[in-house]
């Protein structure tokens, strides 16, 4: 990677009808790290076609519909994994199309380190996320934004 870049993320917010949020639990890099689901944007990709493709490689093929944008990096987050780089996050709220093509686990971390799978998904209860939870800065801002949205409409 050449000095002064851009890193390009995208990920899916899933809320189910319980006001629960999905989670990945994923090993990589030698790390263990819980984020929302989605990845980077290769080159030559757009935005949503993106957020699809990373939904069908981290979800054993599953499709999502009704992207709504949600939120976009609006402050300066250097690149935890890229020299001289910036990260620019963006975020969706997406639904999962029927059927649910990958298995949620009750648990985190619901593999072993070292084994073939190094992910698993488990679903959160937007009341009871909590940065410290979440390893990412941006997701973790994400997280608060999440909470403040479900407190709005538990007032409403």
């Amino acid at each position: 990677m050449t000095p002064d870049q851009f890193i390009i993320r995208v990920y899916g917010i899933v809320i189910n009808k319980r006001n629960e949020v999905l989670l990945s639990d994923e090993f990589v890099l030698n790390m263990k790290m819980t984020k929302f689901p989605g990845g980077g944007l290769q080159l030559g990709e757009g935005i949503a076609d993106g957020l699809k493709r990373e939904f069908a490689e981290e979800c054993n093929g599953q499709e999502i519909e009704n992207l709504r944008h949600f939120y976009t990096t609006d402050f300066y987050q250097k690149a935890l994994f890229y020299e001289n780089a910036q990260l620019i996050s963006i975020y969706y709220l997406v639904d999962l199309k029927s059927p649910l093509r990958f298995s949620v686990s009750d648990k985190a971390f619901d593999f072993e380190i070292g084994s073939a799978v190094t992910q698993s998904f488990r679903w959160v209860k937007i009341n009871e996320l909590q940065e410290d939870g979440i390893t990412f800065p941006i997701d973790k801002f994400v997280v608060n934004k999440l909470k403040e949205m479900h407190a709005d409409k538990e007032d409403q």
